[in-house]
């Protein structure tokens, strides 16, 4: 009997980093396993790079090489365009166009999905093609396919990801070795978790971006990225890691999804969650996403969120998908994950949940009476109050919790008390989630 005639599919390729280069790994190690499993066979015609010259750490037939994605677009043996440059710009008009012709799409670019989004799914769904982003969040977590098919049949209440592995790792390093942000931030250099301008994990931009995309797949929402609260994990001390785990709690950089009455709840920030929470033991470089469906109740996805196999690894499984509807006669599938329509997004003001405050304040009497008389008068009613050992001689540090209050309540309050002449520093907050 002769051996089955597998399917050959067309690649092109944009972007030779980390990530590419562990596309074309996977792609010649795993070669035979991919189509057994599949019944069709990737290969790549055309890689695009900024310099050919370049030394990489994928040796590919420089005849592959090319600096114009126009070669890739206008390829007819190219049926995926995988794009994995990153960025907005040019990467946007790049998609628009192999949409427009007809291709295939596979991406990793989460901030192009965030931003751009309706863009991109209404050029898709112009063309009748389809778009693979698994590796867009999480790395190798399949966190996609589950939102967009795994879990089709759940009205998903609220979703908590601990979604940036650098960010994971600095906080870690802090509660481990006591260190403070700086040193853990130098360290995660070091070691090749953070990159040399960090500014994008560490101040919560790029789990931003992975909550709107994974928000859009929970919700059938559209998301506008500007509205969704930001704030990055700089201000985090050791002494408030310390303090928490006294109290019970575990300090995450998290992305929050989340259904309530006055609209989708969409924030990023530095979160107390009890030490007993599936999060609280997620370390390192790590990332996990923790889901409450109406049906399965609650699910954790753990793993590796980024690097070169743990990416390559989802963006493979997106092409495979993809390919297997080429040869099975080109079906169309709906560019858009899920139905998506216009949402009311709670404003940050009008979000309710509970808070760990820490005041540095002059060690006098009557300080904590104020403190907790301006909290009263702004609604916020205290759950428990901790007066720590003083580190320095001029102040105390005060640490509250309070009960759910608005935050628009909470900063009128903190306005007010910091400007206290007892005051040394402004307020220390930290959201606490159940």
């Amino acid at each position: 009997m002769s051996p089955l005639r597998l399917n050959k599919i067309g690649i092109g390729l944009i972007g030779l980093g980390t990530v590419g280069s562990g596309v074309v790994n996977v792609l010649r190690e795993n070669k035979k396993l991919l189509s057994d499993r599949s019944g069709v066979e990737l290969e790549i015609r055309r890689i695009c790079v900024k310099d050919i010259s370049k030394l990489r750490a994928v040796k590919v037939p420089r005849s592959f090489l090319c600096t114009d994605p126009e070669l890739l677009l206008k390829d007819p043996s190219i049926s995926i365009v995988v794009e994995l440059a990153g960025g907005i710009h040019p990467a946007k008009e790049i998609l628009q166009k192999a949409l427009a012709r007809g291709k295939y799409v596979v991406t990793a670019n989460k901030a192009l999905l965030a931003q751009e989004s309706e863009v991109i799914w209404e050029a898709a769904t112009r063309a009748g093609v389809e778009i693979g982003f698994e590796a867009s969040v999480c790395g190798g977590i399949p966190i996609i396919q589950a939102l967009k098919e795994g879990l089709v049949s759940n009205k998903i209440s609220h979703f908590l990801g601990i979604v940036n592995g650098t960010c994971n790792y600095i906080l870690s390093s802090m509660s481990s070795a006591g260190a403070d942000f700086h040193a853990a931030l130098k360290t995660a250099q070091k070691k090749g978790y953070a990159e040399k301008n960090p500014t994008l994990d560490i101040d919560g931009t790029d789990s931003a971006h992975k909550l709107a995309v994974l928000a859009r797949l929970a919700f059938g929402a559209k998301i506008p990225f500007e509205k969704i609260h930001i704030e990055g994990i700089q201000k985090i001390s050791a002494a408030d890691i310390e303090y928490a785990r006294e109290l019970g709690y575990a300090i995450k950089l998290l992305a929050i999804g989340k259904r309530s009455a006055r609209g989708l709840e969409l924030r990023v920030h530095p979160t107390m969650l009890p030490l007993d929470h599936p999060l609280s033991h997620v370390h390192g470089v790590y990332n996990a996403v923790f889901v409450r469906g109406d049906r399965v109740d609650d699910l954790l996805f753990y793993g590796r969120g980024a690097g070169m196999y743990p990416t390559a690894s989802a963006v493979v499984s997106d092409m495979i998908a993809i390919a297997k509807k080429i040869h099975a006669g080109g079906a169309k599938a709906s560019a858009h994950p899920m139905p998506a329509v216009p949402t009311k997004i709670c404003p940050m003001d009008e979000t309710v949940c509970k808070y760990y405050l820490r005041f540095q304040v002059a060690d006098k009497p009557g300080v904590l009476g104020r403190i907790a008389q301006t909290l009263g008068k702004n609604r916020i009613s205290i759950l428990s109050v901790h007066q720590k050992e003083s580190r320095d001689a001029k102040s105390v540090p005060v640490i509250i919790l309070t009960y759910e209050a608005k935050e628009k309540d909470l900063r009128k309050a903190l306005s007010q008390i910091d400007h206290f002449p007892e005051s040394c520093e402004n307020t220390a907050v930290i959201r606490v989630e159940k």
